[in-house]
């Protein structure tokens, strides 16, 4: 009796036109678009999904400000993308030292003993330029100059230029934008 029923339904199942439980493959519906921007003049980090503001937050970029060009420490422009998302799991103000956890925790008294590191800390979102000879290849290469999104530590100044090129948020922030992009994310830097 079984074999009977899966017959019919069988049968009947194939007689449906295509969108109405038919054998045929659905249509493929795309994710709207992720692209975080980073406006260099008014110190902001947005999440935009499929053109959507979905969050802001404070970041601090170059003190050189903007610049592309290998050994200047500025921060630079243009199209890219998320190359590598580094520290998933790892607890806030955990340190990292060439894209490696060093098993320290950042504190205050960590930081007064090596006032001379700059400090990467809780995730790593390390960008690649996708404009060869602006921020791409040679020497305006932003993934060879190790240009992150990264952590730092909660009594930097977030909403001043200070860093030695990278985009510099909060740990909690980094966190929230590390856990809402992935790897090949689009990210414009502008001035």
């Amino acid at each position: 009796m079984s074999r009977k029923v899966s017959k019919k339904f069988a049968a009947a199942f194939r007689a449906r036109p295509a969108g109405e439980g038919s054998a045929a493959a659905p249509a493929r519906v795309r994710a709207p678009r992720t692209l975080v921007r980073i406006d260099l003049d008014r110190q902001r980090l947005e999440l935009r999904v499929g053109g959507e503001l979905r969050r802001s937050w404070p970041v601090s970029t170059a003190a050189n400000g903007p610049g592309e060009q290998e050994g200047s420490e500025c921060t630079p422009r243009g199209s890219h993308v998320i190359r590598a998302r580094i520290g998933a799991g790892a607890a806030p103000g955990t340190v990292f030292v060439a894209r490696r956890p060093t098993g320290e925790r950042y504190t205050p008294a960590l930081g007064a003993a090596h006032p001379e590191r700059d400090w990467i800390l809780t995730r790593i979102l390390w960008l690649s330029g996708t404009e060869p000879g602006r921020n791409r290849l040679g020497d305006v290469d932003t993934m060879r100059r190790y240009i992150y999104i990264h952590g730092c530590p909660d009594d930097t100044d977030i909403t001043t230029p200070g860093s030695h090129g990278c985009i510099r948020m909060r740990n909690d922030d980094v966190i929230g934008l590390f856990d809402r992009v992935e790897a090949g994310t689009k990210v414009v830097i502008e001035a």
